[in-house]
């Protein structure tokens, strides 16, 4: 089942928190240069991501009564098929808030917290979200899941080329989208299986590692010890 709206919100303001601190102690000039971990992005381009990825929250709106939502699975589904636009979408960001992008996140982040606020008031609407209508609590998941990825992302990519680098992931907000990523997987398949691994789960269920079985055995187990992992190679990545 999807957090409540409170959960995702506390995980939400808790992974908002520290990965803005971590980018402005972090991400200077020199490294938002650099090349990120994913093809084709730069360090800077994921952190001006960071703000559209608060933005699609402060753009949701209000539907019609009766008004079906997608679930969180069938929501996150979505962003295969429009990796190339948000990839030109966010490039074109980058550029036009290059001058001050920590004062561009923080108000798309401002604007996020406070339409959530507003929303919530409603207790767990239908919204109308970028990619079509879903729960409040469903959509504000998907930000906290935008966030730990993109942080994870953050991290790895300046360790490339820099030391002790701390971890812009918050342990509560990563156990949260595990679990609900894990939730998607589950609802397909009807398996009984838990996360043993949250970090290594999330980064198969991202696609930010290739599949393998034995990393998928070393993410997740089967609940009941007479039972094993299935393969999971056709269902994911998730997002």
């Amino acid at each position: 089942m999807t957090a409540t709206v409170a959960e995702a919100g506390t995980a939400l303001h808790a992974q908002w928190d520290r990965l803005r601190a971590w980018v402005v102690d972090v991400v200077d000039d020199t490294v938002g240069d650099e090349p990120s971990v994913l093809e084709g992005w730069t360090v800077a381009e994921l952190v001006a991501h960071l703000g559209r990825a608060m933005d699609a929250l402060a753009a949701c709106t209000a539907v019609p009564p009766g008004t079906v939502p997608l679930t969180l699975g069938e929501y996150l589904g979505t962003y295969g098929s429009r990796a190339a636009d948000i990839a030109t979408t966010t490039r074109e960001l980058a550029a036009q808030v290059a001058g001050d992008p920590v004062a561009w996140i923080d108000a798309r982040a401002a604007a996020a917290f406070a339409n959530l606020e507003e929303l919530a008031r409603e207790g767990d609407p239908v919204v109308q979200a970028r990619r079509g209508p879903v729960r409040l609590s469903a959509v504000t998941v998907s930000r906290v899941v935008e966030l730990v990825v993109h942080g994870d992302d953050l991290r790895r990519s300046v360790r490339r080329f820099a030391t002790a680098v701390p971890d812009p992931v918050d342990p509560g907000a990563l156990d949260l989208v595990a679990r609900e990523l894990l939730a998607i997987v589950v609802a397909r398949g009807g398996w009984d299986l838990e996360v043993v691994d949250a970090r290594r789960w999330v980064r198969l269920a991202a696609g930010r590692t290739p599949y393998d079985v034995d990393e998928l055995a070393a993410a997740l187990q089967a609940r009941w010890t007479g039972d094993s992992v299935p393969d999971l190679g056709r269902m994911l990545p998730v997002l």
